[in-house]
């Protein structure tokens, strides 16, 4: 097992797009432990230099790289033995803060309630790692839960270069929550090595990310690679240490939810046995549906289900 610290810059980052063809920032083998530190936000969101932290390499990265989108991300990893059909396990081993400060965006047009606010609202957010909690304009003191809202592999060289905005099978722009230091995300392959980046760091963020922004901010990860060839889903899930996650992303949230069940339903076979009827009846009764995400032209839900539902296997007739 190797170490490897991936720092933001001009050469290690993208800005706003996931792309087969672009030239890896780092190679690592299965089972590596790679730390990656990321920047957000473009310069008019930075706050008073003499109060608040920027991070190194985010100036240089202004100047150097175009915005094809609004997250900036650091990436991405070729993961040796990854290959298309297969599926990656990415370990979250740690999330942790980078500055001392973070911003919100309210933006006509955007978000869920697209037409209700006329005007841009910027708002810095100073963080206070020692409490763990980020302090709101009008005093309230909200604890801080850090994860990625992106993290995706690149997509088939065919499809060409994406935007970041919207989430898929390849992953992207997830926002969810539940991505915590400790939690495992399974993505599938559609290029050879997966080409990981990740960005888009939270500070803190509901259930929806309704205003179209969390507490943005800059985070640096820990994470483990580990390609799998017996594993053949192709959308991506994840776990926590007591529930699996399974995803739905689409423009319609109902069909988000249709999405996240069906995959929830070939987990709980997979992992019991138990007939698809068995384990549509299980969902009903234990599983529970959230809304990831309204925001980003495709819609999120995720279904979770406790982990300790699942040790009974199906028997005959099941």
């Amino acid at each position: 097992m190797a170490k490897f610290h991936l720092k933001p810059s001009v050469e290690t980052c993208h800005w706003g797009y996931f792309d087969a063809t672009q030239r890896p920032a780092l190679t690592v083998a299965s089972g590596d432990i790679v730390t990656i530190d990321t920047v957000t936000g473009p310069p008019d969101v930075l706050p008073d230099r003499t109060k608040f932290h920027i991070p190194d390499g985010l100036d240089a990265i202004h100047a150097g790289l175009r915005a094809e989108g609004p997250h900036i991300l650091t990436g991405p990893v070729y993961i040796e033995g990854a290959k298309p059909g297969m599926v990656v396990e990415i370990r979250i081993h740690e999330v942790s803060l980078l500055q001392d400060w973070g911003f919100n965006l309210i933006l006509p047009l955007l978000g869920t309630l697209p037409h209700d606010y006329d005007e841009p609202r910027h708002a810095n957010i100073p963080l206070d790692r020692d409490r763990n909690v980020g302090i709101l304009p009008w005093g309230l003191e909200l604890e801080l839960k850090p994860f990625f809202g992106v993290m995706g592999f690149a997509p088939p060289k065919g499809w060409g270069r994406i935007s970041s905005i919207a989430p898929q099978a390849t992953g992207g722009n997830l926002d969810n929550k539940e991505l915590v230091a400790g939690s495992t995300l399974f993505l599938p392959v559609f290029t050879d090595g997966g080409l990981f980046s990740c960005g888009d760091g939270h500070g803190a963020q509901g259930d929806g990310e309704v205003c179209v922004t969390a507490i943005e901010t800059a985070l640096s990860g820990t994470f483990e690679f580990i390609p799998h060839k017996d594993l053949a889903f192709t959308y991506p899930r994840a776990e926590t240490d007591t529930h699996y996650i399974t995803m739905g992303m689409d423009p319609d949230l109902d069909q988000c939810a249709v999405k996240a069940l069906r995959e929830m339903i070939a987990l709980i076979g997979e992992k019991t046995g138990l007939s698809a009827a068995d384990a549509y009846m299980l969902c009903s009764l234990a599983g529970d549906l959230h809304v990831t995400q309204t925001v980003n032209v495709s819609k999120g839900v995720h279904m979770m289900m406790e982990k300790k539902l699942l040790a009974v296997r199906g028997g005959e007739g099941a």
